[in-house]
């Protein structure tokens, strides 16, 4: 049965699956009818546009003018040399974000990724090929590896680059493969609030949930500009600063409350350890804790009223079972730690 409800279910629950090196899953729920995929879909686009990857954007081979000339002692002709350094997939050591490196080959001899790794940089696809010169063949040639997001074609770097390189269709995203499936979850014996489950494949150039926090971050950064908004037309009242800690604030020590020691006490033995608990309680609730008169019951109310939680908070109430378990859940592992 649905409820009127003056705000949307905030999901509570996340997890991350390793599967592989390269591929996780990231889940999240509970949220409501039409959000999983309001929020999916955006970070998808932004996992493929957005994540930080490294790639040649050009090259330069002595003796060789154009991508449509051949050197002397190699098989392949050059433009086919130039895909196999462009299916290269690079990763720089430092946080450098453009290195330029220096290779000479000496015949005879099959050239392969792994031939490539130095001090500078790394490849993550060791064993691509990339080209076989014979013994009277000698092959020097520079690479301009740089750090970027997304693809950029060649026609966009002629003027960015130096005239004596040839440039090259750069791609950065280190993002293989981006899905999402939605499934219905139960929460409260209401059976459509949905769950997200992300499935992230990189190349190797950065983990799965390094290329999710970049997608979070640029999507972040994109919508502050809105927060602008908030600022100009929103009384300042309604804006409660205790909102951006609001997670924080309710998994902290009734310790930190500062209250009298005859509260704490009762607090203490009724085993309420956290504000969280206190916000969630009914004052119904709180006025039935043993020995906890009228004077202590009248001061945890102020004090949860000053710090912007009151007793039995309103503002919380749909998110009360899940708040709970995890208040819980943070118990445990303090305990057991």
């Amino acid at each position: 049965m649905r409820k009127v409800t003056t705000s949307a279910y905030m999901p509570s629950e996340i997890k991350v699956e390793n599967i592989s090196e390269n591929v996780a899953k990231v889940i999240a729920y509970p949220f409501e009818t039409g959000y999983a995929v309001t929020v999916a879909h955006p970070l998808r686009r932004l996992l493929y546009t957005s994540t930080v990857g490294f790639a040649p954007t050009a090259i330069k081979i002595d003796g060789v003018t154009h991508e449509f000339d051949s050197i002397r002692g190699m098989l392949e002709d050059v433009a086919v040399f130039i895909i196999n350094l462009k299916n290269l997939r690079f990763k720089i050591k430092s946080d450098s974000k453009r290195e330029v490196i220096e290779y000479n080959f000496e015949g005879p001899k099959e050239i392969k990724g792994e031939d490539l790794v130095n001090d500078i940089v790394d490849i993550v696809n060791p064993d691509h090929y990339i080209a076989t010169i014979n013994e009277d063949a000698n092959i020097k040639f520079s690479i301009v590896i740089e750090k970027g997001i997304g693809y950029v074609p060649s026609e966009e770097l002629t003027d960015y680059i130096d005239k004596e390189y040839m440039p090259v269709d750069a791609f950065f995203t280190p993002v293989k493969r981006a899905i999402y499936d939605i499934e219905n979850v139960l929460v409260e014996d209401n059976p459509d609030y949905e769950k997200i489950i992300f499935t992230i494949t990189t190349n190797g150039q950065i983990s799965p949930i390094e290329a999710f926090k970049n997608a979070l971050e640029a999507m972040y950064k994109q919508l502050s500009v809105f927060s602008k908004i908030v600022d100009v037309d929103v009384p300042a009242a309604a804006v409660s600063t205790t909102k951006q800690n609001e997670h924080a604030k309710l998994f902290e020590s009734v310790e930190n409350l500062n209250l009298s020691a005859r509260s704490f006490n009762c607090l203490d033995k009724a085993n309420i350890k956290y504000i969280g608990e206190l916000a969630l309680m009914e004052e119904s609730e709180l006025k039935d804790i043993k020995n906890l008169g009228k004077k202590s019951l009248e001061e945890i109310k102020a004090i949860m009223e000053e710090i912007g939680y009151p007793v039995g908070c309103p503002e919380l109430a749909e998110q009360k079972d899940a708040l709970l378990k995890k208040i819980k859940e943070f118990d445990r592992e303090n305990s057991e730690g």
